[in-house]
């Protein structure tokens, strides 16, 4: 017997040490005030959108410019391109329901095809009859989906690093739900292990952003502090972390209609993306005739972070702005609209 009480003793310590380990990475939510005192900018508005309040960040003037964020991520991603494309577009950039200050959708409208209506919603809304779309990762499906969609209203679209490439030889896609969800990255098996993520509603350590970072950058030495902070912050804003399970174990099919995507397209992709390979690029661009693929040969998943000034140019390059060599002279660009 007395081997049994140590078995018993051991275990219990175990559970202990569990318990404490737990309670030192207790999180609560940051109210939804707080976040936004901190995160809020001049240019932030909220939006009523399908009885969803969006945050919504507008800068500059022109052709409006969608600008759709991936996973876990929000419209600060942006932040240097909407600086840098503003003097010559109307740059419109989202935190998608779930995400951000936007916060969690009561009715858990999570999927590509509801992020892709709220776009075609909000449009309609502030009375944009064409519109130039970029998006990453997630946002890139979602760009893509309206673009399937709605061809008519897209004057452009650019891919970045995007989620929603074909499988297979096919022009339809049924998307997966590895594909739309970060490929093999870990932290997507985490939040959807019916375990794991129950602790993780209440127990996100920080730590695990900073790793989560450093995959996502070709080179981990540009993961800022700053940069962790907010994505940590953000997705403890109340609602977000409960709006990421609900939105990870969602069925997430979309249909996307490549024959139907035929404005001009740019896909831009950092050569060290870990989350969605290159290989998806080249197949976006095998599925979209006429597209164009740029590879950012030391850059990983995120390039209008990791390299903005570089990314950016080659987007201003795309939609025809011609980078001035005398100041002194307006930009050049070519216009898509009719």
């Amino acid at each position: 017997m007395r081997w049994v009480n140590r078995i018993l003793k051991v275990l219990a310590l175990v559970v202990l040490s569990l318990v404490f380990f737990l309670a030192l990475l207790f999180r609560s939510d940051i109210s939804a005030d707080e976040a936004n005192e901190k995160y809020l900018t001049p240019q932030s508005h909220f939006i009523e959108v399908d009885g969803v309040n969006v945050h919504v960040r507008f800068l500059g003037e022109g052709e409006p410019i969608f600008l759709l964020h991936g996973s876990f991520s929000s419209l600060h991603t942006w932040e240097v391109w909407q600086q840098e494309l503003s003097p010559y577009y109307m740059t419109i950039s989202l935190d998608f329901p779930g995400h951000g200050l936007t916060g969690p959708d009561e009715l858990k409208r999570y999927s590509i095809e509801d992020y892709s209506r709220l776009v075609l919603l909000l449009a309609e809304k502030l009375n944009l009859h064409k519109f130039h779309l970029a998006g990453n990762s997630m946002g890139g499906a979602v760009a893509l989906q309206v673009a399937s969609d709605r061809p008519d209203k897209v004057l452009s679209l650019n891919l970045i690093d995007a989620s929603g490439a074909p499988r297979r030889e096919t022009r339809v896609l049924d998307s997966t739900q590895t594909q739309q969800r970060g490929g093999g990255a870990w932290i997507f098996k985490v939040a959807t292990n019916p375990i794991f993520s129950k602790i993780l509603l209440k127990c996100t350590p920080k730590f695990l952003f900073a790793m989560n970072m450093k995959e996502v950058y070709g080179d981990d030495k540009k993961v800022t502090d700053q940069a962790v902070t907010r994505y940590y912050e953000l997705l403890l804003r109340e609602g977000n972390r409960q709006a990421t399970i609900d939105r990870l174990t969602q069925p997430r099919a979309s249909s996307i209609q490549f024959e139907r995507i035929a404005m001009p397209t740019l896909i831009l992709w950092g050569a060290k993306d870990t989350w969605i390979p290159l290989a998806q690029g080249q197949a976006l661009e095998k599925a979209i005739p006429g597209s164009n693929l740029v590879v950012f040969e030391e850059a990983g998943h995120v390039p209008m972070e990791e390299i903005p000034t570089e990314s950016v140019a080659e987007y201003l390059s795309f939609l025809g702005v011609e980078v001035r060599k005398n100041y002194l002279e307006p930009p050049k660009q070519v216009a898509y609209a009719d």
